[in-house]
């Protein structure tokens, strides 16, 4: 099979989806001519035109207001946000507006809008261009939430995040963007709210999504050299969240630590734990979940410091072998 990089298959998706329906267009800043921030949207403007790969205001409150308005009225509007960090600008917009429409006209209508967004940190763009603020979204019902790690699910949940008629949070942690994985060129979906299993195991869970799953199957690897055989479960979309596959694999494993790149205070790692203590999968532990988070501070410019403040293997490993201990050690 090809492979592709994560930049290439979000456009593919998106053209994909583009050339089957002709209500489906795309608007931000610099997605034209310059291609996006990140290269994305590179060759979109020639092939689609101006009117349906919409330069945009450096106003985010205007263009997302747009989207809203226009998939109101019936169109598919792709909103691009140049850094996840400026949906702080255009809140009213997407937590009052996108979010709450579908229920306070009782059912009549419908926002299908996809709010695509850089996010992350690891590129040295300092604290207001590196943040990771999943938890915020997941707090707001009537928005759903995908957070894809690989190239194959980034093609395949954005395909079907376009076709959902909820407005789909779609967050590309940016450090992903130029890794390579292998993506078929014919059609496919991948339904929001179902968790992949990287790689099985019988010792331990590692829960993630994003770039840190990498670092958890990274740290699956080194570990077997230890004896210590752990699953990686890539929950992919926090909202709906597959719960069930948590549970499952928790009940295998009898142990659980969460990874993420947000904050760890209150972060959505909180939430799967919560979710696992409130099941049968409790019985099941062995050890206290564990959780691998951001430390809870701006993220700073300094490469060396940024590098310090995110999840690590090494955090990681050593969250596993702390799970691995007895609870009651003589």
């Amino acid at each position: 099979m090809r492979e592709i990089t994560y930049a290439e298959a979000v456009r593919e998706a998106m053209c994909e989806e583009m050339r089957r329906d002709e209500n489906v267009f795309f608007m931000g800043e610099d997605i034209g001519a310059y291609n996006g921030a990140f290269g994305v949207s590179e060759g979109m403007i020639e092939e689609f035109g101006a009117a349906r790969v919409r330069e945009t205001p450096i106003s985010e409150t205007a263009f997302v207001g747009a989207g809203v308005g226009a998939a109101l009225m019936g169109m598919r509007p792709i909103v691009e946000l140049m850094f996840s960090d400026f949906i702080s600008v255009c809140l009213d917009q997407i937590i009052n507006q996108a979010a709450k429409l579908r229920f306070m006209f009782g059912g009549t209508v419908s926002v299908p809008m996809v709010l695509r967004a850089a996010a992350g940190g690891g590129t040295g763009a300092a604290a207001q261009h590196s943040q990771s603020l999943e938890s915020l979204y997941t707090n707001v019902p009537g928005l759903k939430v995908v957070v894809p790690s690989t190239p194959y699910d980034a093609k395949g949940l954005l395909k079907s995040a376009i076709r959902d008629n909820n407005t789909v949070i779609f967050l590309e942690q940016k450090k992903l963007y130029r890794i390579k994985g292998e993506t078929p060129e014919e059609e496919y979906l991948i339904p929001l709210g179902l968790a992949d299993v990287k790689t099985e195991g019988d010792d331990v869970t590692l829960i993630s999504y994003g770039r840190t799953v990498q670092m958890c199957l990274d740290a699956a690897d080194n570990l077997i050299s230890e004896g210590v055989s752990a699953e990686v479960l890539d929950i992919r979309s926090l909202v709906p969240l597959d719960t069930s596959s948590v549970v499952k694999s928790v009940l295998k494993t009898g142990r659980a630590v969460i990874v993420h790149e947000s904050v760890e205070f209150s972060g959505f790692g909180a939430e799967i734990a919560a979710r696992i203590a409130d099941s049968e999968a409790f019985f099941s532990l062995k050890a206290p979940i564990k959780r691998v988070g951001a430390y809870y501070c701006p993220i700073p410019f300094s490469p060396e410091l940024e590098k310090s403040v995110f999840p690590t293997r090494a955090r990681i490993e050593a969250a596993v072998r702390e799970t691995m201990k007895t609870l009651h050690e003589e």
